[in-house]
């Protein structure tokens, strides 16, 4: 399944959360993209994540404040993916295009590809949330079984002990084998890849390298390669488990659903905006500390429906967007914290290992 249909021929929700978000714009007088707070966040990501690294490898303190640092790293890293990339990829950042790219360039510097995530995740993820055989998100196949429609193998029974371990390694797939299965098959999942551009080809491997001279190589050279395997193992544990969560939180719940299409070409009967809302889930939008680390990423209904707006303006719009699918009967989906998420994602796995 390459291309799904949605039913917009009457999206009478969205052009009405459009009008009240856009009225909320122009009444505060406020650009959608991105103002100080988040620049000022990206300067301490990114300064925080220099120092780290230097005290790391040139001036390498004891073992145990250096595994404590490394794990921050990881943190670090995951923050700047949330804050910084995020918004940057999806040209939220700033209103000046070449700014928006140069923040996108940052996932390319923490070991992904930013020329296939904005494919996976702006155009496919974005568009075809939660459908199985189209979204690369939920497609974890065989390791993990997310919805009901993908095959049930006998390890399942037990996804919902084991995931932690699979979520953690998340950032070793995509550094190592992800990025360049992708970009050799040219697909993703199902999805072809447009064919890239010399620079783009150039930048593919030009990162690469740079991220493997940064965070394998001159580690090696000034601390030695178990230090450095070591240090770098828990860094990628950390992150990888960090960006695996937050993601799974957003999407895979019990609350959210995992629509079917029907019919040739495949259809889905609501519009696209409402599809939007049933399949995505907040979680502990009044913990601002955890808002300002993960980017906003806590008000993914919020973000699935405006991924123009940069995430600092999403606990205001927020309201709106509860208010208007209240006005058309729609479920938001929310949870109050963190951990009452992790527990419906948990009770999620445990169901996909029971069900046909």
């Amino acid at each position: 399944m390459s291309k799904v249909i949605f039913n917009n021929r009457n999206a009478v929700f969205v052009q009405a959360l459009r009008k009240n978000v856009d009225d909320y714009f122009a009444s505060h007088n406020i650009a959608p993209v991105g103002n100080f707070k988040l620049y000022s966040k990206t300067v301490i990501l990114l300064t925080a994540a220099v120092l780290n690294y230097i005290i790391l490898v040139f001036f390498t303190p004891p073992v145990g404040i250096a595994l404590l640092l490394c794990a921050l790293m990881g943190l670090n890293v995951s923050a700047i993916g949330f804050n910084v990339m995020h918004d940057g990829a999806h040209g939220s950042y700033s209103s000046n295009s070449r700014l928006n790219n140069l923040m996108a360039h940052s996932l390319d510097l923490i070991g992904g590809s930013s020329f296939l995530w904005k494919i996976k995740h702006n155009v496919i993820h974005h568009t075809y949330t939660n459908i199985d055989g189209v979204d690369d998100d939920i497609d974890i196949k065989p390791i993990m079984r997310f919805s009901a429609t993908q095959p049930k193998m006998w390890f399942h029974r037990f996804q919902h002990v084991y995931w932690p371990l699979m979520y953690s390694l998340l950032t070793f797939f995509w550094v190592f084998f992800t990025d360049f299965y992708k970009y050799f098959t040219k697909k993703i999942g199902e999805v072809p890849i447009r064919d890239m551009k010399v620079s783009e080809h150039l930048a593919f491997w030009g990162m690469k390298a740079l991220y493997f001279t940064l965070f394998l190589i001159l580690p090696s050279i000034y601390v030695g390669f178990l230090p450095m395997l070591t240090g770098y193992v828990v860094m990628s544990l950390v992150t990888g488990f960090v960006l695996a969560i937050v993601f799974q939180l957003a999407h895979v719940v019990e609350e959210t659903e995992f629509p079917v299409p029907t019919g040739d070409p495949a259809r889905i009967e609501n519009e696209w905006a409402i599809h939007q809302v049933i399949t995505t889930a907040n979680f502990a939008t009044q913990n601002k500390v955890l808002s300002w680390l993960v980017g906003g990423l806590n008000f993914q209904i919020e973000h699935h429906l405006f991924p123009k707006i940069s995430h600092v303006h999403y606990p205001q719009i927020s309201k709106i967007v509860k208010q208007t699918c209240e006005q058309f009967g729609i479920q938001y989906n929310e949870h109050p914290t963190m951990l009452s998420s992790i527990r419906s994602h948990v009770r999620h796995l445990r169901q996909m290992s029971l069900a046909a």
